[in-house]
């Protein structure tokens, strides 16, 4: 981490933030050893000044490909850098000779197609943008022979001497396991030599270029073997790594010809002790345990507890019976021995061993070839634990013959998607690899380097003196670090190296020659620009006093005009609103006057309708009563001759019936009693036409009275409608001449007739409405009478048939 440097209002700086790691912002406030910051996310952040990093500025959006370029080399400078770059896509950064890759969670086929391959093979490191093609083409130059001797040559031991006994099912489960373990791990020898094989690489070559890939540090909730064995691999990785830095670094302090003291880096060569020293150290008590035949994981974690209990790396978690913690270089892991002994163990059976290689399975055989004498004077017990420690010494002994490139992969985030950048994961994943470790070894010497042209053209403006071409660049360089008063710079061969903080200063420094620069800039260009607003004012007063005199002149000429105006519209306004009011009132009058005599009128009329329909029902119903008079008359007329008769015939019957015993007269009789029957019956049907004819009459009299009556009623009612309507008309066209104005055109006397008139016409009406009454109670009484009339007449009819029948009978 970068030295704080001196802190200003008005600097950009970088505080840390608890959501998003480090954020940036501006200086508003400097109060003894605290600032306060204005955050670009609008908050306000206050924070001691030794907690606050410059930032660039500068700096270009899209970031360094070479995060040493940066001005400020520390850890939110690193953060926003593969930030910037990750979200162009760039996900290759350097540090140095180390590559840094953030994982992209999508595909990008361009980085990795032949042409790309094509343009890094031969290229100078740095020459083209970071990229895993340039790591590998600038590390190929090493041993074939070798490098199959590391990969493909395992150390097997297994023991000296044979023992036939009977096992017991727990030694038969271990003998089962070590089976499957030793069948395991040939099996994985023989796929390993495989790939190696058919990789392709040429057999004259000298040298060569291999590829390590470890996941990096475990830390679960339940940590065994496995994760004690990577974790130490990544400690061993971590102590080269540091130490290959500082030789990186030191080369190019000799590389430049400057004087370099000793740089201090983290070591974690106890926690390497604590696992691998020899004896005492954390396998070796575990191989300890696995040779004693009533060891368990308990006994093993008691015997670590009182062997370390002062060890400042081993430590023994609270409430637990056999667990153990030891302090990582990335953190503190929690292991669980349980397993710890099952694990470690690596038996060769010697049965096993004769049966696997006497197998007619050619492949099987080849797997288990005869041990030579030297294996089989051997110790007998060979721990899992010791082999790996065996087998990592010998990949660092590789390693380090070799010139080592690191690359280091970063998850942007943990739900494992693109385009999502998460702070605080990325920072934790460059703390616990390393990369953050790398960047204080560089701050500790000189972290900031730039080519003499790079920071003579940032920092001349300190001392233009040294542009006028009287100087080389090394000469300019070293007078403008003096002219500012630096110490502990130093000045190489091609390049100037600061140390932490110094960039900062000159930053600062700088930003004070530009902000003065630009004071007196701003105050010429705001002589400027208030002498030419003076000038614009000036000719604009001019112009606007112009234009406002005319304006004025036009506005009293306006005036005039509209005042001439006015005049002569208030006198036509004057006229036309009396002559519409001389008009309303003559239409009002004459729509009164043609109501009043329209209701005269109509009133008159529906007189003569009522009096016509008056004479028609007086003439109908005259008529009607002297027929009914005459039917009545003659229908009486009638009955009384039948009476007579046949009073008269009664009377000849009895003279008749009297004279009996005479034949002749008899015959006479009979003669003239046929006559009269043959008359009456005659007579009879004569009466029945008349009878039905007289019916007839009276339907169709009937049917016309009606028909009067219907035409009377609606005449009736119509007039009642136009009586009503005129009278409601009467009284609209009234309060229309109300509101207009109250106008005496009214006719008393007409009015008065009119309502005599009504009057007359309602009484009349009642009058023939009474009368049809009556006549229709006299028509049902002459009906009714007619009706007896005819049933006597029936009755009549029915004697004179009895009466003949009797005569009929007596002769």
């Amino acid at each position: 981490m970068a030295t704080p440097v001196s802190i200003e209002v008005g600097s950009h700086v970088w505080v840390e933030d608890p959501d998003v790691a480090w954020i940036d912002g501006e200086v508003s406030e400097v109060n003894g050893d605290e600032v306060k910051v204005s955050c670009t996310s609008g908050k306000t952040i206050t924070a001691k000044i030794a907690n606050v990093y410059a930032k660039d500025a500068e700096a270009s959006p899209c970031g360094v490909d070479d995060m040493t370029k940066l001005a400020y080399l520390h850890e939110p400078g690193v953060l926003q850098n593969l930030k910037s770059r990750y979200d162009m896509n760039e996900i290759y950064t350097y540090t140095g000779n180390i590559l840094i890759a953030v994982n992209p969670f999508q595909r990008l086929p361009h980085l990795y197609d032949t042409h790309m391959m094509q343009q890094y093979k031969g290229a100078e490191f740095g020459e083209l943008s970071p990229h895993p093609f340039a790591i590998a083409d600038y590390a190929y130059r090493c041993d074939e022979k070798a490098l199959e001797d590391s990969l493909c040559k395992r150390i097997i031991v297994t023991r000296d001497e044979n023992i036939t006994k009977c096992l017991d099912p727990e030694a038969a489960a271990l003998s089962r396991d070590a089976l499957a373990k030793i069948v395991y791990s040939r099996l994985f020898d023989w796929l390993v030599n495989k790939i190696n094989n058919s990789i392709g690489q040429d057999p004259d070559s000298k040298v060569l270029i291999g590829v390590l890939d470890i996941y990096g540090f475990e830390s679960f909730k339940m940590n065994s073997f496995e994760q004690f064995c990577i974790n130490l691999t990544n400690e061993k990785l971590q102590q080269h790594f540091n130490q290959h830095v500082f030789k990186m670094e030191q080369e190019e302090y000799t590389k430049e010809e400057i004087n370099w003291s000793y740089i201090e880096f983290i070591d974690n060569q106890d926690i390497l002790d604590l696992i691998e020293k020899k004896p005492g150290g954390i396998i070796a008590l575990l191989d300890e345990a696995c040779v004693l035949p009533r060891s368990t994981h308990e006994t093993f974690a008691q015997k670590l507890y009182q062997t370390f209990k002062n060890h400042s790396r081993f430590s023994k978690p609270k409430l637990a019976r056999s667990d153990f913690t030891i302090r990582h270089y990335a953190g503190d892991v929690t292991y669980q021995t349980e397993q710890f002994l099952d694990k470690n163990k690596d038996y060769v059976v010697a049965e096993h061993q004769a049966l696997l290689t006497a197998s007619k399975c050619k492949f099987v055989s080849s797997l288990f070839p005869p041990p030579s004498e030297d294996s089989s004077k051997s110790s007998k017990f060979s721990s899992i634990g010791s082999r790996f420690k065996q087998q990592l010494q010998s990949l660092l002994e590789t390693l380090s013959a070799t010139e080592p490139h690191y690359i280091r992969c970063v998850k942007p985030n943990n739900i494992l998607k693109p385009a999502i950048f998460e702070n605080s994961n990325v920072l934790q994943q460059l703390r616990c690899g390393g990369v953050m470790e790398a960047i204080r070894i560089s701050c500790a010497g000189y972290p900031t380097r730039r080519t003499f042209d790079e920071f003579i053209d940032r920092f001349s403006i300190l001392l233009p003196e040294v542009l006028d071409g009287s100087c080389d660049e090394v000469t300019a360089t070293k007078k403008l670090l003096e002219k500012v008063q630096l110490s502990g710079y130093q000045i190489g061969k091609t390049k100037v190296f600061l140390r932490a903080g110094q960039m900062a200063e000159l930053d600062a420094l700088r930003s004070k020659v530009l902000g003065r620069s630009a004071i007196k800039i701003q105050r010429k260009v705001r002589s400027y620009l208030a002498r030419r607003s003076f000038i614009l004012l000036k000719r604009s007063a001019t112009q606007l006093q112009a234009v406002c005199r005319g304006q004025i002149a036009r506005q009293i000429y306006e005036n005039i005009r509209r005042e001439a105006a006015s005049l002569r519209i208030q006198t036509y306004f004057r006229m036309y609103r009396e002559r519409k009011a001389y008009r309303a009132l003559f239409f009002a009058s004459i729509s009164i006057q043609a109501g009043i005599r329209g209701t005269a009128a109509r009133g008159e009329l529906l007189l003569r309708r009522q009096t016509r329909a008056a004479i028609i029902i007086q003439s109908y119903t005259r008529r009607f009563l002297a027929q009914l008079h005459y039917t009545r008359t003659r229908k009486a007329a009638l009955i009384i001759q039948c009476a007579w008769r046949g009073k008269l015939a009664r009377r000849e019957l009895r003279k008749l019936k009297l004279a009996a015993r005479e034949t002749g007269a008899l015959q006479a009789a009979k003669n003239k009693l046929e006559k009269q029957v043959e008359e009456l019956t005659w007579r009879l049907q004569l009466e029945k036409r008349m009878r039905v004819d007289m019916e007839e009459a009276k339907s169709q009299e009937n049917a016309k009275l009606q028909v009067a009556l219907r035409d009377m009623q609606q005449e009736v009612k119509e007039t009642r409608t136009m009586l009503i309507k005129e009278q409601e008309a009467a009284k609209k066209a009234a309060e229309e001449a109300r509101i207009i104005q109250e106008v005496p055109v009214l006719d008393t006397a007409a009015m008065d007739k009119l309502t005599t008139e009504n009057n007359k016409l309602k009484e009349m009406v009642s009058s023939l409405e009474k009368k049809i009454d009556d006549a229709e109670k006299k028509y049902e009484e002459t009906s009714r009478i007619s009706e007896e009339r005819l049933k006597k007449a029936t009755e009549a009819e029915s004697k004179i048939t009895l009466l003949s029948d009797s005569m009929q009978r007596f002769l």
